[in-house]
């Protein structure tokens, strides 16, 4: 397993590497050609002898280029021959069809053919209106993916087999069982809430960085490539949506650290699991605040993105820009379990698609809907500072 991460993390960087050979290459030939378009337009020797001087230079760099390009795309056929090894020589079992071996590894083969294949091979493959469609396992990361901002493990997600219905929502409350003498009544509990909250899923569009001409004749490991853009794209994404979310709470204004003790002592019920989500402006002004001995009053915490908590709480910081513009400082504090919940469709879709620059383009799809899901659960405010 470990050999195998290693070899694919390999391919990957060499992958990347040979790109921007392609790149360096397609630049050299246009200087060469430029160059030697000098030629028709000398009228000294010296000037020829300058111009055949930089086209030999330029000849030379372009050979050293095109070798080093060669000598990865041999490496990479190496690699993948020695993937394939590993897989011939992985023990079966049983049943483990079943458990997904063997019918991932297919499922994985019909997806690379697809894609190197400009979409014409489709055997295996289930395709829609919008493209192909990925099976979520094909794309499970080896191990478990470590997002980049932490806050997006806070979400209460619900995977959804259908493009729009409802969902049951049963607020936190302050509600509890009554004892019950033997032979007893029961007795008359209060009503229990539950309300509807309505989802629609839609549809996000990314691209790949991958080009038609980008994986021709090259041997990459395209389904690492496609699980690293896409999770990104993904995170970023959703991220986005949550911040807008957020940012419909009620709003609380709060003036320093009092007026933020305020809304997490008396303004949230104490039944919420609370949190504070800043922008990094407001972070770093309350990074600042000292109390009067001169120490600063943000208390460390390990289990806290920023290494600190505020009253006991987590801090969660985000860019400026999500909340607002740059400089603003702007804040969620809540439960964000409660507060909104992320509908997934657990689908995504890659289809090539023209390009003004490539002529072709992978573009990727991804289905999911964000909503408010329990509006008591959270406020959004600015944070002004004030004198300690």
């Amino acid at each position: 397993m470990n050999k195998a991460l290693i070899v694919g993390a390999r391919m990957r960087a060499k992958a990347t590497k040979v790109v921007e050979l392609e790149e360096s290459i397609k630049d050299l030939q246009k200087r060469t050609a430029l160059e030697a378009g000098k030629l028709e337009r000398a009228e000294t020797e010296e000037e020829v002898s300058a111009v055949e001087k930089t086209l030999e230079e330029l000849q030379a760099e372009l050979e050293s280029k095109e070798a080093e390009k060669a000598e990865l795309e041999k490496e990479i056929e190496d690699l993948q021959k020695q993937i394939d090894e590993q897989n011939r020589k992985a023990p079966t079992y049983e049943g483990s069809e079943d458990r997904g071996g063997k019918k991932k590894m297919e499922k994985r083969e019909a997806v690379v053919a697809y894609v190197r294949s400009i979409g014409q091979k489709r055997e295996g493959v289930k395709t829609t209106d919008i493209g192909a469609i990925i099976p979520k396992e094909v794309l499970q990361p080896q191990k478990e993916h470590e997002r980049q901002n932490p806050l997006l493990n806070l979400i209460h997600v619900v995977n959804v087999s259908s493009g729009s219905g409802s969902y049951p929502v049963l607020k936190k409350s302050n509600r509890k069982m009554v004892e019950v003498g033997e032979l007893e009544e029961n007795p008359e509990l209060g009503k229990t809430k539950i309300t509807e909250v309505d989802y629609k899923i839609k549809t996000y569009r990314g691209e790949l960085p991958l080009s038609r001409e980008a994986i021709e004749d090259a041997q990459y490991d395209l389904i690492g490539i496609m699980q690293d853009d896409i999770q990104d794209q993904d995170e970023q994404t959703k991220l986005a949506l949550v911040a807008d979310i957020l940012k419909t709470a009620t709003v609380v204004n709060a003036s320093g650290y009092d007026g933020l003790k305020d809304i997490l002592n008396v303004k949230i019920k104490s039944v919420y699991n609370k949190v504070l989500v800043v922008t990094d402006s407001m972070f770093n002004a309350l990074d600042k605040v000292k109390d009067k001995e001169g120490r600063y009053m943000l208390q460390p915490d390990i289990t806290s993105p920023t290494g600190y908590s505020f009253s006991g709480k987590p801090i969660y910081p985000i860019a400026d820009e999500l909340f607002g513009s740059e400089g603003d400082m702007k804040y969620f504090i809540g439960d964000i379990h409660y507060f909104l919940t992320l509908f997934d469709r657990m689908e995504l879709s890659v289809q090539w698609e023209d390009n003004h620059r490539f002529g072709k383009n992978l573009a990727s799809y991804l289905r999911f809907d964000v909503e408010k899901t329990d509006a008591d659960a959270g406020v959004f405010g600015t944070y002004t500072d004030a004198v300690q």
